[in-house]
């Protein structure tokens, strides 16, 4: 599974630090930073990548909430994280705020962006 991040941008990349230190080998960490090859494998623009998290699993893109709750079901320290959270009601209240979170860190980091 690859997990494609933002690592410029200092708060995504202590969160995704948290999760490296899991040490779990079939997670690919890849930083969208300048990244073409991110572009292709996900057939996603710059903007869009740095917009949300993103995950590809078994051939298809998942992005914003939806990634991280695969992201979390495939670590045992945030299995649990991950179920509670994909509960329909509670899944549609994450979705919501972490839509808020990604847009105002968008906001933060969209100087990435080429013109």
């Amino acid at each position: 599974m690859k997990i494609f991040f933002n690592n410029s941008c200092s708060i995504c990349r202590s969160e995704i630090n948290v999760y490296k230190k899991q040490g779990i080998k079939q997670l690919e960490w890849i930083d969208i930073t300048n990244n073409k090859g991110a572009e292709r494998d996900t057939q996603k623009t710059n903007k869009d990548l740095l917009r949300r998290l993103h995950v590809k699993s078994e051939g298809k893109v998942y992005s914003g909430a939806k990634a991280f709750i695969i992201l979390w079901n495939r670590m045992p320290k945030f299995k649990l994280l991950g179920k509670i959270l994909s509960l329909p009601i509670i899944f549609h209240i994450f979705s919501l705020l972490y839509e808020m979170a990604a847009f105002f860190l968008y906001l933060k980091n969209r100087k990435q962006l080429k013109n």
